[in-house]
């Protein structure tokens, strides 16, 4: 048996399939295409189209070794020898080729001949009905009856997820020996004596929706061996993560922690973990993953997190995991070398993520430990939904961490519970509009009459890709959601036509507006103010009738208002533009998270770690104009969703396509699914104007920008306002910045003049204040109106005043602009022992100027409203508020 390392195990496998006829593949993304799985979870995944017969492929032999991810069993990783999230798996295809006998022949030949296992330590396991497998392994390899295991559907028959490719399956497990056995010998595929390394899928199955199986084009094989477990059995390692795969992250982390590896289990579970989930991190981001609340970005945000936890119980306080990240890239990196290039990214990334967490962890964790004290002496062993959504809402806390620190004193969540809360939460957050106009769902009275319409009359036919007018006629009149045989001057209502050019809004573009005219006399004429979509394939026309009347099945000329259309349309291009550049500039781990494109500017939300810096702001706009200037073509073409797919159109992920998709093609370098309207050239945007950049949420940002007048109108402002502050200080524009810096140093040097100048008057105030103490129920009160805006001098003047008295409770106030007040409340100490409380004493007074307070024992706050003469009259009048 050869001793190999993990590079060296994977490209003897490939270059010995590549010596069988195969083709080589590059590892695909772990982003599957395929929309019903969340990642590539197994090696055959991007070759699930030519299983399928979806692709015609001229491919019929091809080995990889491809990135996967799982975490259906993350509660067993770190905890077993083999359980992992991030796993490489070697694998050789046959697409209608050769089938069982090759496949079989080659995995046999491999094991023993090029890797040296030996064969009296190989066993294999088939498909209970599958008596073909079995002769092979018997008859044709000579595998002795005994040393092959007929086993049923959960363990034989492999399947991708609830539908697709399938079929039997038999699998090469290894003995690792007697002191591997478990307590009982329940021999292969049950005793941990015998280790599974490589299954041979034998694909001849489609499993559909139904659950029902159809054969597929052509019989096809899919293998798989994971690089983890060979290596571990190569390298004589323990485990998977004693192999070189894992080891040096472990040791770097034990080196950095300070505390060794191989001690203690609990400690090592954390050692493991946090290999485990680094691996996973660095691929999730090089493939352009963003932690985030939802989908992918969620599981990396989640393994992130876990893995911070656990860092915890290694004595790391302070982010530790980007430190460590450049371990796992220097063992990769041969065979991923994009790795490499994109590690101060990925690095950035989650290190950015890791100080977030840092910011509410401690605080989640003191939150946890009061719930589970609660559920203790309470004796009850279920968290409610609730506080494990709060915990997650307020603390960063996935469900998966609250269930396993839960676990650890044997809890568990009310998982139901959690997930209605979820879906509140994200209901509230969807910007998905069911109906345009007031941004709600449908009542159960209008989806009952947009539907009847949309039965009698179908679906409303769009032209307005070509056309921005159209003779049409009108099928159905509404008015306060109710059907109407007309419509006359001075009422509002909805027009449904048969035919129209008029845009709903829809994908973040605004409908379109314009006119609808009777063409037959009398002249009608009807103002659309807006166009929705209520149900999918229906167009309302919100209109208001300025003229004449409109009734059902009238012929009318619907025009759109084409100064507002182009308008729309050049932010709308302009959108592709900036999504364009923003992956150009800053990286393709960019994606769309929403938009809005009106007339008068665009709104672009995209997922990114950080805010733009005014360079990289400038770069965008920069190639965003230069892009418009050399007047590149946009090209619409409407095809099939994988053909759209194979062109490098980018679709929005969570969006549902229909069976033919629209791509608009900016210059061949911009490919979008897009259902939107258009200009036909860049150069009709004219110029490109970024307004703002900022950031609106946990790894996500937003530009707002504008084109054509209204950019032109916004640096003509901005041109003015230079202007006037040229005019204003007295410099030529080109020292405007060395000035604003002076006026800047000199306003600060005022500032600690004018501090230093009250510090004095307040020294002499406090004089005063002392002099003219009051006494309430035999108690020393300091009270006074202080000339501040700066609640720090209100606390210092007190301070002050404390620090000279021997007992006594102190009041004071400022009013501040807008008739607001600030109030405190300060204890001498031998108040505080006597057991009177700042917190309570400040609540009638906050009463008094209507607002509120609270604070500790020694010093309270309090902010309201008032005018300056009520608050000399409660000043003047402070002892009927002091309650002792």
């Amino acid at each position: 048996m050869n001793k190999l390392s993990s590079h060296q195990i994977r490209e003897t496998f490939l270059q010995f399939f590549h010596s069988k006829g195969h083709k080589i593949i590059p590892s695909a993304s772990l982003i599957p295409q395929d929309p019903s799985i969340l990642f590539t979870i197994a090696g055959m995944v991007p070759f699930k189209p030519i299983f399928l017969g979806q692709v015609k492929s001229q491919l019929k032999r091809a080995t990889s070794s491809q990135k996967c991810l799982r975490t259906n069993d993350i509660e067993n990783v770190g905890k077993t020898a083999r359980h992992h999230t991030f796993f490489e798996m070697l694998g050789n295809f046959s697409f209608g080729d050769y089938f069982k006998r090759e496949a079989i022949e080659w995995a046999w030949e491999f094991f023993t001949e090029v890797i040296g296992f030996p064969k009296e330590k190989l066993y294999t396991s088939v498909y209970q009905d599958d008596d073909e497998a079995f002769d092979l392994w018997h008859k044709l390899i000579g595998l002795p009856e005994e040393r092959i295991v007929k086993l049923g559907e959960e363990d034989n028959f492999w399947k991708v997820g609830p539908e697709g490719p399938c079929g039997p399956c038999s699998e090469i497990y290894i003995d690792l020996g007697p002191e591997k056995a478990s307590t009982f010998d329940g021999g292969v595929g049950v005793d941990d004596r015998y280790l599974e390394l490589w299954n041979l899928v034998f694909m001849q199955y489609n499993r559909n929706k139904d659950g029902s199986l159809s054969p597929l084009p052509s019989k096809n094989i899919d293998t798989g061996l994971g690089l983890e477990r060979i290596a571990s059995v190569l390298q004589n390692a323990p485990s998977d993560f004693e192999t070189d795969l894992f080891s040096p992250i472990i040791q770097y982390t034990s080196q950095k922690a300070g505390i060794g590896y191989g001690k203690n289990k609990k400690i090592d579970t954390a050692f493991k973990v946090i290999a485990d989930h680094l691996r996973a991190m660095v691929f999730m981001i090089s493939d352009q993953i963003l932690p985030s609340n939802d989908g992918r970005g969620y599981v990396l945000r989640m393994l992130l997190r876990r893995a911070y936890r656990y860092g915890k119980l290694l004595n790391f306080n302070q982010p530790f995991l980007y430190d460590a990240a450049p371990q796992v890239i220097n063992i990769m990196q041969t065979a991923y070398p994009e790795l490499k290039k994109k590690e101060k990214t990925i690095c950035e990334i989650i290190l950015t993520e890791e100080k977030r967490f840092q910011e509410t962890l401690h605080l989640g964790l003191a939150i946890l430990e009061e719930y589970v004290q609660k559920l203790k002496s309470g004796n009850r062993q279920v968290l409610s939904g609730k506080d494990a959504f709060t915990l997650y809402d307020t603390y960063g806390f996935p469900l998966e961490i609250t269930k396993e620190i839960l676990s650890e004193s044997g809890l568990k969540v009310e998982e139901q519970d959690y997930e209605k809360y979820m879906q509140q939460q994200k209901e509230r957050s969807r910007k998905f509009w069911k109906t345009g106009k007031t941004g709600q769902e449908l009542s159960e009275k209008q989806e009952k009459i947009y539907s009847e319409i949309q039965s009698a009359g179908g679906a409303t036919k769009f032209c307005g890709y070509t056309r921005i007018s159209s003779h049409t006629k009108i099928i159905a009149l509404i008015q306060n959601y109710k059907s109407v045989e007309v419509l006359n001057a001075n009422q509002e209502g909805i027009i449904i036509l048969e035919e129209t050019p008029f845009y709903a809004e829809k994908g973040g573009q605004k409908g379109d507006t314009g006119t609808i005219v009777s063409l037959i006399a009398p002249t009608a004429l009807a103002r659309v103010y807006d166009t929705q979509m209520p149900l999918e394939g229906l167009v309302s026309h919100y209109v208001k009738i300025e003229k004449g009347s409109f009734h059902k099945n009238q012929t009318v000329m619907a025009q759109v208002d084409n100064a507002e259309r182009i308008a729309i349309a050049a932010n709308h291009t302009a959108t592709h533009l900036l999504h364009y550049a923003l992956r150009e500039i800053l990286g393709n781990h960019i994606k769309q998270a929403g938009s809005s494109v009106t007339a008068d500017r665009l709104r672009f939300d995209f997922t990114h770690y950080a805010p733009l810096t005014q360079e990289e702001l400038d770069q965008i706009e920069k190639l965003i104009n230069s892009k418009i200037s050399e007047n590149f073509p946009v090209i619409s073409e409407v095809t099939d969703f994988t053909s759209a797919s194979q062109k490098g159109a980018i679709a929005l992920f969570g969006e549902k396509y229909g069976e033919e998709v629209r791509i608009i093609d900016i210059g061949g370098f911009s490919k979008e699914l897009c259902g939107g309207t258009h200009l036909e050239q860049t150069a009709q945007i004219g110029i490109f104007k970024i307004l703002s950049e900022q950031g609106i949420g946990s790894g996500l940002r937003r530009i707002e920008a504008t084109t054509r007048e209204k950019a032109w109108e916004s640096i003509k402002k901005e041109e003015a306002l230079l202007l006037e502050l040229v005019k204003s200080l007295e410099v030529p524009s080109d020292k405007l910045l060395q000035k604003a810096q002076q006026l800047r140093t000199e306003n600060e040097s005022l500032k600690r003049e004018l501090h230093l100048l009250r510090k004095d008057m307040f020294t002499y105030q406090k004089e005063k204040i002392i002099a003219d103490q009051k006494v309430v129920q035999g108690v020393a009160v300091f009270s006074a109106i202080l000339g501040t805006e700066d609640k720090n001098e209100l606390r210092d003047t007190g301070d002050l005043i404390k620090a000279q008295i021997k007992s006594g409770i102190i009041v004071l106030a400022a009013p501040l602009k807008e008739n607001k007040i600030i109030l405190i409340v300060m204890l001498t100490d031998d108040l505080v022992q006597k057991g009177y409380d700042a917190g309570n004493i400040i609540t009638p007074l906050a009463q008094a100027i209507n607002g509120k307070g609270g604070g500790k024992r020694q010093y309270a706050q309090a902010g309201g409203t008032g005018s300056q003469s009520r608050l000399k009259d409660l000043f003047k009048n402070i002892e009927q508020f002091i309650h002792l």
